[in-house]
């Protein structure tokens, strides 16, 4: 009965009052060790607001835009700080982001919970983030990296390697996927002749490099960023010919990888959330009709995350925070009509007319009962200067 008497005070409100510009928050690390990445990742979600925007039909004719603000992936206090200016100055309804594990965690149990504000992590991967205490209000449109590592781990075991040295970033993101990788690739039969932690941000990685290679093991494992670490781990390795032969994750799989290492990183591979399904190749086209680059890492998730907030607050027939948040899963889930990419102004009105609508988007969006994707992984390989897609899984 609450939730009726919310919807019903706010479809009053909106039938007397103009319509309204309505803004959510865009917290990723525009600097820091992916700021390569984030530009995109933020456009691609701005291209499902102003998707929803255009249609003319979200609420009765509103408009979202968007405030940025950078986390910075890695400092926590900044993030909160941040994000919490977007709660209370700007008075934002719905966070898209953040993006690095440890600050998305920080920024939803300072911020985002306290403050009843849904946020949607485009890619945020920590298996910690599974069982936060929430209260319904945090969801990722990006797997978690408990299965990430399981099938990175099937990867490596496929293609032959016995055994291997690992480097991680030394946060919630490098510790919970080098776990999950590590645990998965010994259960297989694999060995791991070492494991060490790195940190961002140094100029010389020279002393890593050497004590990884004194290992024994002929292939590395890099679970770092592409701007920072993980790349000066890289070109530590094929400076000293310590490693020629590299395994990624996601937060390595970048285009300034290939731009800024010297050297030649061909036969090097890994994974990325990502599918070449339907909706994958339909958001590519959406992309670039919008004068987006579509084609690179958590744009699609990017998108989807801003696809369904627009869509919840259509659901929820208000811009309340707590509304909002109530509906994302509604509208992500089965049962209801199918939505693609470029087809947020068909959802929207299916929503007004009080159907069901099941969010498929640019991701295969899905989402578990604790509201975290359930993904699939591209299986990438480098091939001269880029990443080329093998299979996906």
């Amino acid at each position: 009965m609450k939730k009726l008497a919310l919807a019903t005070v706010s479809v009053l409100a909106l039938t007397t009052a103009a319509a309204a510009e309505v803004k959510v928050g865009i917290i990723l690390g525009f600097t820091g060790p992916i700021e390569s990445l984030t530009p995109d990742m933020a456009a691609s979600a701005e291209l499902a607001f102003k998707e929803a925007s255009d249609s003319g039909k979200l609420l009765g004719g509103e408009t979202i835009s968007t405030v940025r603000a950078d986390s910075t992936c890695v400092d926590a206090a900044a993030a909160t700080a941040a994000a919490e200016r977007l709660v209370t100055s700007d008075g934002v309804v719905a966070l898209m982001g953040p993006d690095c594990s440890g600050v998305t965690t920080a920024v939803a149990n300072s911020v985002a919970v306290p403050n009843g504000v849904a946020l949607i992590s485009p890619s945020a991967t920590s298996p910690a983030l599974t069982t936060i205490d929430d209260k319904g209000f945090f969801f990722r449109t990006a797997p978690s990296d408990a299965r990430q590592g399981q099938i990175l781990s099937d990867i490596v075991t496929e293609r032959g390697v016995k055994e291997v040295a690992i480097t991680y970033t030394n946060n919630d993101y490098g510790k919970g996927l080098s776990e999950s990788f590590g645990a998965a690739f010994k259960a297989a039969g694999g060995k791991i002749t070492m494991v060490a932690a790195h940190e961002d941000g140094k100029g010389d990685y020279s002393a890593e490099v050497g004590a990884l290679s004194a290992s024994g093991a002929k292939d590395l494992v890099v679970f770092g960023y592409v701007d920072q670490g993980g790349r000066g781990i890289v070109q530590s390795s094929i400076d000293s010919g310590a490693f020629s032969r590299f395994i990624f994750a996601d937060g390595m799989i970048g285009e300034s990888l290939m731009a800024n290492v010297d050297g030649d990183l061909t036969g090097s591979f890994g994974t990325l959330p990502g599918s070449e399904s339907e909706g994958a190749s339909k958001f590519l086209d959406v992309a670039k009709a919008g004068g987006v680059n579509g084609d690179g890492p958590f744009r699609a998730e990017s998108y989807d995350a801003g696809a369904l907030i627009a869509l919840a607050m259509q659901a929820a027939g208000s811009t309340d925070r707590a509304a909002i948040a109530a509906n994302i899963m509604k509208v992500a889930n089965a049962p209801g009509e199918k939505i693609m990419p470029g087809e947020i102004a068909k959802g929207l009105e299916i929503l007004a007319g009080g159907g069901d609508i099941d969010y498929v988007g640019a991701s295969n969006v899905e989402f578990t009962d604790v509201g975290e994707a359930t993904g699939s992984y591209k299986e990438l390989e480098v091939d001269g200067k880029k990443f080329k897609t093998i299979t996906v899984r």
